[in-house]
């Protein structure tokens, strides 16, 4: 889990997000992202209740997906907020390739690859 500077919580910081956003999607995982002017980035992460009825699989995605910007918050360009929504297709998929995903859309984005001075 990303500590808690790093996290989305609010509703108009989702909204800001999804009104003003840049979008990416690849495969099963799909981000949006917009700058926030603060000297971190910020994520939030979206697992519906169309990826499964159960709490327990939409936890354990959320659970991964976070685990997987924790590791790779050093790398980030700062000053971004970014949800990662999530498509049915990530059930079944494993670690590595949930991570591999992810990774090709932060550099799609262009907020991956820089060596952030913070950490």
């Amino acid at each position: 889990m990303p500590p808690k500077k790093n996290r989305l919580s609010k509703k108009k910081d989702f909204e800001k997000v999804f009104k003003e956003g840049g979008y990416y999607r690849q495969g099963f995982i799909s981000i949006r992202t917009v700058k926030n002017n603060l000297k971190f980035n910020r994520y939030g992460f979206v697992v519906s209740l169309k990826i499964s009825k159960k709490a327990v699989v939409r936890n354990k995605i959320r659970r991964r997906l976070s685990e997987i910007v924790r590791l790779k918050l050093k790398e980030m360009k700062p000053g971004f907020d970014i949800v990662v929504l999530t498509q049915p297709g990530i059930i079944g998929r494993g670690y590595r390739e949930t991570e591999q995903t992810l990774v090709d859309l932060f550099k799609k984005s262009g907020i991956y690859g820089f060596s952030n001075p913070n950490f």
